[in-house]
């Protein structure tokens, strides 16, 4: 696709995330997507701003969130490469421990960058950016799908918000992170679920029973049972070990964390 045939465009809310696929675009595109919706842009002299004043900005996030500014962000290209820069007061964050501060930017490699605002409200808004590189994309899924078994790796829905909760500071990116306590992910399900009332027993039975039937699956993940000689505090560090292994073959996502706001959830069932 030539560069002449792809304009900016919004992305509706209802967009894949684009951790999974990206429409056909020419290589030097950008896409970017928020709870609420995104916005596609060709490689040309173009600023793509961000934050919380809707109807201000080109990708809202963190609409109700006053600790969001209003405008947060750019994603600035010169013709040949996208630029974040931070105009908000709060940090965003990056993979690997990066943090770009207020009045700071940072070039954005070819591919997927999840990008993190953290409030001091304790809660995360995550905006996905996706560069096309060389060659361009034709909307085809990308690479970074789990190559195991998919049924070892398969979720039930109750199971998948218990993880997240969970996992809630691996997938903020924070620094050095444990599971959060069986007391915390009964609160955080309670506040978020409204077909059935959680105990950290009822929680902790799903984890485990996860770790199980992932350690005796046909492609086994190791270290997940107290019988592969795991030390103490085993319960944290077994769940440390399931973690890991769920995002790394993108069984759990950044995205994910939509699960932990209390208007994304059915009523009932």
């Amino acid at each position: 696709m030539e560069t002449e045939d792809f304009g900016p465009q919004v992305l509706p809310a209802s967009t894949p995330r684009l951790s999974d696929a990206v429409p056909a675009a020419p290589a030097g595109s950008i896409f970017v997507l928020a709870a609420e919706g995104g916005y596609a842009a060709p490689p040309r002299r173009f600023a793509l701003r961000f934050g919380r004043g809707k109807g201000e900005v080109h990708v809202a996030i963190g609409t109700h969130d006053p600790y969001v500014s209003r405008l947060h962000g750019l994603l600035s290209c010169d013709g040949r490469e996208w630029w974040l820069r931070n105009e908000g007061r709060l940090p965003v964050h990056l993979p690997d421990e990066i943090m770009v501060l207020s009045g700071h930017r940072l070039p954005l490699e070819p591919g997927y960058t999840p990008m993190f605002i953290n409030t001091p409200a304790n809660r995360s808004h995550l905006l996905e950016a996706y560069v096309v590189g060389p060659g361009g994309r034709l909307g085809e899924e990308l690479p970074s799908q789990p190559t195991q078994d998919p049924e070892v790796y398969k979720l039930g829905e109750d199971e998948r918000l218990v993880l997240v909760v969970l996992a809630q500071r691996y997938l903020r990116q924070e620094r050095y992170p444990q599971p959060v306590s069986w007391k915390q992910v009964a609160e955080d399900l309670n506040r978020v679920c409204e077909y059935r009332v959680w105990t950290p027993k009822m929680a902790a039975h799903v984890v485990s029973a996860v770790r199980e039937r992932l350690a005796a699956g046909r492609a086994r993940v190791p270290g997940l049972l107290r019988e592969d000689g795991i030390g103490e505090p085993v319960g944290n560090v077994l769940n440390h070990n399931l973690i890991r292994a769920l995002l790394k073959n993108t069984t759990l996502l950044p995205a994910d964390l939509r699960l932990l706001e209390e208007d994304t959830l059915p009523p009932g069932r």
